[in-house]
């Protein structure tokens, strides 16, 4: 069985290489044309010169990254096909193994990244954040968030006076060389303006465009080829989406018109702050903003330093993704820490910074307005309103998983909100996914909009964060319903008409509202009686501890009084 397994394997690592290699080879030629000269941490520069030197090097650098993009997905493949091949796929032996092969494979692409730097680690932060994807590669990827190597400030310098039209002792009063910040696309470095203003300044690593279509081209004939030989895995979906991501972040404008956007959307939120876009000095590479302080949102030992409760941290932080998502409809599409800083001042002693404006979605109104009613159904666990609501998503039966995706219930759960699932319900609910084949799940993945993808990579950062802070994933669900209960009220509002049709539908709307409402007062009401017993029961434990530790100081005094007596008595 084995051997056959690895002929299998080795005829479809051919096929694959064969395919791909034609692709690349195609890619290849067409870099040739590019005027690129590679300098370090390999960014190219542009350069005016052409030649037949530059070509070469150019091609020469794309074939280096494709081959080993090649050869990572041929021994994944090779792995896959070889170590499941003749097992029963319903089988626990065949989900143990499929999980190993997971692993392996992730630790094979978490390599090539590393390797490739650049748009290969944004793909791998990109994958790492994505719930969809099997918990095997988000674990291991999300180690790709810290790590970006800075480039020489020589490239960067020539990036800012080509963009800024100036040197840069005419523009800046000071400008520290060494960044305080790197990404896979940019790094942002500390200044001061003539006039004693302090700023950000975020740049652009050069040649990153046409570096970005080809690694994207590289990426999609990869993931054709994987659909190829193995037709229930196709990912084309995760490139495509990639690819419309990087391409909005590598316009700085569009960043600083997203910046001032959410700066209005938060105008009346002392909680939050948007750091003001310096127009002047700021271009599709080059993105001057105003310097504010803070640590990362989940560094629990620098708000222990400042006083700071991560508790309320964590609150504030998924009330300000809920106004977004359900009020507002333009959402941070890349809400990791390094994005979302903590400032220590602020109304409750501190105010959270928002960073990084380069990837957002506005979320068409209709969108926005059935995926509030969507969270309210969750919170009724009204099924049938579940299932209309996903044929209007256009995932049809899949709308079942709903609850477990969003609330970790399922959606005939007895279970209370926020409490998780019973043994019974997560017997049941893991016979009903083995019996989903990964074409299911490529099918699922293929019908969701661009906006649930969004809102999905989201709200999976906004959770992780959270969870480091401590604070409970019920928080999270009650914040979300309580926005979408504002969202849906701003629908009600803006509603007018006086037919009887009309009468009847906003009667049922507000019935439901109010419903909803009085289940999340009861719900806070549940949650703060819960943690006011906590506190109760600490402050008890706290006085029979302090009452046992003075009781048994007095035995003590008394057993010495008592020896001091006899030994009078004795003399």
């Amino acid at each position: 069985m084995k051997a056959s397994g690895f002929k299998i394997a080795a005829k479809a690592t051919k096929t694959l290489y064969l395919v791909t290699a034609t692709g690349v080879a195609g890619l290849t030629l067409q870099a040739t044309n590019l005027t690129l000269i590679p300098f370090s941490n390999d960014y190219p520069i542009v350069s005016a010169a052409s030649g037949f030197t530059e070509k070469v090097t150019s091609g020469y650098h794309g074939v280096v990254r494709s081959s080993r993009a090649v050869y990572t997905i041929a021994l994944n493949i090779v792995d896959y096909k070889y170590s499941l091949h003749g097992l029963p796929w319903e089988s626990e032996e065949f989900r143990q193994t499929l999980s190993e092969a997971h692993l392996r494979s992730a630790k094979r692409m978490l390599k090539l990244c590393e390797a490739n730097k650049g748009f290969y680690v944004k793909a791998g932060q990109f994958v790492a954040a994505l719930r969809q994807v099997p918990k095997e590669y988000s674990s291991t990827l999300s180690s790709l968030q810290d790590q970006a190597v800075p480039c020489e400030f020589k490239a960067i310098k020539r990036v800012l006076i080509n963009n800024l039209g100036q040197d840069l002792s005419k523009v800046f009063l000071a400008f520290n060389e060494q960044p305080i910040a790197a990404a896979s696309i940019a790094q942002v470095h500390h200044a001061v303006l003539k006039d004693h203003q302090e700023v950000a300044v975020k740049v652009q690593y050069p040649g990153l465009e046409n570096q970005m279509k080809f690694d994207v081209r590289t990426m999609a004939i990869l993931s054709n080829c994987v659909a190829w030989i193995f037709p229930e895995y196709r990912f084309k979906w995760i490139v495509s989406e990639f690819e419309k991501t990087i391409s909005l972040e590598l316009d700085f404008v569009q960043e600083g018109k997203n910046s001032e956007r959410t700066a209005k959307n938060f105008k009346n939120n002392r909680m939050v702050k948007v750091p003001r876009v310096f127009w002047d000095l700021t271009t599709s590479q080059v993105l001057t903003m105003q310097f504010c302080n803070g640590h990362k949102v989940d560094d629990l030992e620098a708000m222990k330093e400042s006083g700071i409760n991560p508790t309320k941290v964590a609150k504030a932080l998924v009330e300000v993704f809920a106004e977004m998502i359900f009020v507002h409809g333009f959402v941070h599409g890349d809400p990791h820490p390094g994005n979302i800083l903590v400032s220590p001042d602020g109304p409750n002693g501190f105010t959270l910074v928002l960073l990084d404006h380069g990837i957002y979605k506005e979320l068409d109104e209709e969108f926005r307005l059935d995926y509030c009613q969507l969270w309210m159904s969750l919170i009724l666990l009204d099924s049938n309103k579940i299932q209309e609501l996903g044929e209007r998503f256009g995932v049809g039966k899949y709308s079942r998983y709903f609850p477990v995706i969003f609330t970790g219930r399922t959606i005939d759960s007895k279970s209370a909100l926020g409490r998780g699932m019973s043994k019974e319900e997560r017997k049941k609910l893991k016979q009903e996914l083995e019996s989903l084949s990964m074409g299911d799940f490529s099918s699922l993945m293929e019908t969701l909009s661009p906006n649930f993808l969004t809102i999905l990579r989201a709200d999976g950062l906004v959770k992780s964060t959270i969870t480091k802070l401590g604070a409970s994933q019920r928080l999270r669900l009650l914040v979300y319903a309580k926005y979408a209960a504002y969202g849906l009220s701003t629908e009600l509002n803006s509603e007018a008409g006086y037919t009887v049709k009309y009468v009847f539908s906003r009667f049922k709307k507000m019935t439901s509202y109010i419903q909803l409402r009085l289940i999340l007062e009861v719900l806070e009401l549940h949650l703060w009686m819960e943690k006011l017993g906590h506190l109760l029961v600490n402050k008890l434990k706290n006085i029979w501890l302090n009452l046992g530790h003075f009781l048994v100081g007095v035995l003590r005094m008394g057993d010495l009084r008592q020896q001091t007596l006899l030994v009078q008595v004795k003399t």
